[in-house]
């Protein structure tokens, strides 16, 4: 989908997300390559990556599938890869799309506790019993209630934390996934080459190992482990304390943000634990979010399923560093605050066909348009 890490997460800086001029329409024809630019691609938009919702004997699929091949590429003679048909997936409505999810912080998010992200998920009981929403332990529940579940992972019943869906629970996977999926590079964690063809693969053998054989020099730290070193120790947004609108505005916003219910979900402050790095230890970590994931609606599902997360269900995502986003919720659709706020509510209220943040907008639309602006200010100083 890329050549390099940056080129997805570059807004504001390295380590964010989507830039402002999308480097994978250039990407597509580098070299030589003979690619054609799917539609959902534009300079001026997101960076995406495509996920197919069914394969073609209506199974499921879900994975990411390759935006571009290296066929015609002059570094890459005899290779004869074909471009995946995206318009005619678009056309059965057969494909969904995530944008990169920014990093900064991540390493303060990796040491939050399992217990302190459990233990939040049972705090504010009568909150949440006034707006009928009802939490509930690693349980779907349809319905209009705000509850979330802990995404955990299957093998040692961990919280995963990473990712639009929090599938991935720990920076060392979440480096070693993207260096496969969106880069096409196998590694130590994912050894197997996205496509199989010989005649298309640059290495016989993983490309990012740990090499111990003497014939090069020992390199006792993979990539992905530098990687994940990297993201783990980028510091987390610093808000703004009066841009835009002002201080006293972005204070009542933050009050209304929380009057209104959105904190309930996107938590203001957990705190990490007793981590073996001093600057990661018992540090509080203003992140906006519960790091649990919910149901969100028939509005914002992809139909996708990953690890425990439903195909309508996502990650609370963290609002730190919102004020620096150009590209809004899970697949990038809109670049208005407003309506990605809106974008939470879908679904019947009545029914057990509607997004856990129904009530909460309800709420939202009911205030006055300069305590909406106070909300929005606040939102975009963080």
């Amino acid at each position: 989908n890329l050549d390099s890490c940056a080129g997805c997460h570059l807004q504001p800086a390295v380590g964010g997300t989507s830039p402002p001029v999308n480097p994978q329409v250039a990407f597509a024809t580098l070299n030589g390559a003979a690619n054609s630019v799917p539609s959902f691609i534009t300079a001026n938009g997101p960076v995406r990556e495509a996920r197919f919702v069914k394969n073609p004997d209506g199974t499921s699929d879900g994975g990411v599938h390759d935006l571009f091949t290296i066929a015609g590429r002059s570094d890459a003679s005899g290779c004869r890869l074909a471009q995946p048909d995206f318009e005619k997936e678009i056309a059965h409505r057969n494909v969904i799309f995530r944008i990169p999810t920014p990093v900064f912080g991540s390493g303060l998010i990796e040491q939050i506790p399992d217990q302190a992200i459990l233990a939040n998920q049972a705090n504010d009981v009568p909150k949440k019993k006034a707006l009928n929403i009802a939490g509930r332990p690693n349980i779907v529940l349809a319905g209009h209630a705000i509850s979330g579940q802990a995404n955990k992972n299957g093998n040692d019943g961990t919280v995963a934390r990473f990712g639009w869906k929090a599938q991935n629970k720990s920076l060392l996977l979440f480096s070693g996934e993207a260096y496969n999926v969106e880069m096409g590079i196998t590694n130590e964690l994912f050894q197997t080459e996205r496509d199989e063809t010989r005649i298309c693969q640059f290495a016989a053998v993983p490309n990012d190992v740990t090499k111990t054989d003497g014939k090069t020099p020992v390199e006792a730290t993979s990539a992905i482990e530098k990687f994940a070193l990297f993201m783990r120790f980028l510091a987390p947004p610093a808000p703004s304390p009066n841009t835009p609108g002002g201080a006293d505005s972005i204070a009542r916003g933050r009050n209304l943000f929380s009057d209104t219910g959105c904190a309930l979900c996107h938590t203001p402050t957990l705190n990490t634990g007793n981590a073996t790095v001093a600057a990661l230890r018992n540090q509080p970590v203003n992140l906006f979010s519960d790091l649990l994931v919910h149901d969100m609606g028939p509005g914002l599902a992809d139909g996708v399923t990953q690890g425990q997360a439903g195909p309508r269900e996502f990650r609370t995502a963290p609002l730190w560093g919102l004020g620096k986003r150009l590209f809004f919720l899970h697949d990038g659709r809109t670049s208005d605050l407003r309506e990605a706020i809106q974008a939470h509510r879908s679904g019947n209220f009545f029914t057990f066909n509607a997004s856990e943040a129904n009530a909460v907008i309800r709420i939202f639309n009911a205030l006055r348009n300069y305590e909406k602006q106070d909300i929005l200010n606040f939102l975009r100083s963080l």
